[in-house]
């Protein structure tokens, strides 16, 4: 497994890969540094290669640095609600029979051990564990046989949402992008280190340590090549383009009584093969 990480330090800017012997690497300011990850997804060169070419940088303690999300400032960052048949249920609506299309903005993307933020104004703060495909390889109606040659690798999502704004109108905007609720990584991996599309992959969401959402990627409706095929119809896709491709039963709206992540709270979404993505709750100041 190659994973890739992005990161900030007292050094500044750096990138960190893993190729399963542990992480090493290289800061912005240093003469061998290849380029940050969204520079080097946007060039098409071989990530692999870029990987190989670490084995010489220094040794990095991955856990003594402040992970960065993947992709710090997508150009696009869209988002397939009700896109596992059991959410769908759990919430009293249809299975739709096209994608349920939402923006995220890059304003509430955090990284990995931030802080998840309860806004003041509500405490119907929810968790969504979710797989996130990052386009490598931009197009316009791109054929559903070609779709996944498009996807440069995928990372993990936590989709939370302040529920009582989601559904204060039909369209969910607001409820999805108040800042600091959109946490995203730890790492990248390239696609050719998962199965096609992710397939086949255990996507499990803890809170505290206890498990609220279990589910195979199996389960989605529109998997990634059909999210991509449909939504390349609508607009170009561009390289470093997010799709946060929808997150399964469990949630915490659906129960009785509700279950909201609140402050002192630890969020923990895991995908079979990728890692962990890992965040506590706050309470905004």
């Amino acid at each position: 497994m190659i994973r890739f990480a992005r990161f900030e330090d007292r050094q500044g800017l750096g990138l960190a890969i893993d190729r399963g012997e542990g992480f090493t690497a290289l800061h912005a300011s240093d003469d061998a540094f290849p380029g940050d990850l969204p520079a080097l997804i946007a060039s098409g060169v071989d990530l692999i290669e870029v990987a190989e070419a670490f084995r010489a940088a220094p040794a990095l303690d991955i856990d003594c640095v402040h992970l960065l999300p993947p992709i710090p400032d997508p150009a696009k960052i869209i988002c397939v609600g009700l896109n596992y048949r059991d959410h769908a249920a759990e919430g009293h609506f249809e299975i739709p029979s096209y994608p349920a299309i939402f923006a995220r903005f890059a304003t509430s993307l955090i990284g990995h051990g931030a802080p998840i933020v309860r806004p003041a104004i509500s405490e119907q703060l929810d968790f969504e564990g979710e797989v996130a495909a990052i386009i490598g390889r931009g197009g316009r109606n791109i054929p559903l046989s070609e779709a996944l040659l498009h996807v440069a690798g995928y990372s993990l999502f936590n989709d939370a949402s302040i529920r009582d704004f989601q559904f204060r109108t039909s369209q969910w905007t607001a409820g999805k992008n108040f800042d600091a609720t959109g946490a995203f990584g730890p790492w990248f991996v390239p696609a050719s280190q998962l199965p096609e599309g992710a397939k086949g992959l255990r996507l499990q969401t803890r809170l505290n340590g206890i498990v609220v959402q279990d589910a195979s990627t199996d389960d989605m409706i529109f998997d990634v090549a059909h999210q991509i095929a449909l939504l390349s119809e609508v607009f170009t896709l561009q390289p470093g383009d997010v799709i946060v491709t929808g997150t399964p039963a469990g949630v915490g709206f659906a129960r009785k009584p509700p279950l909201w992540m609140k402050p002192g709270d630890v969020c923990e979404i895991e995908l079979e093969g990728l890692g962990i993505l890992r965040n506590p709750v706050a309470q905004e100041g």
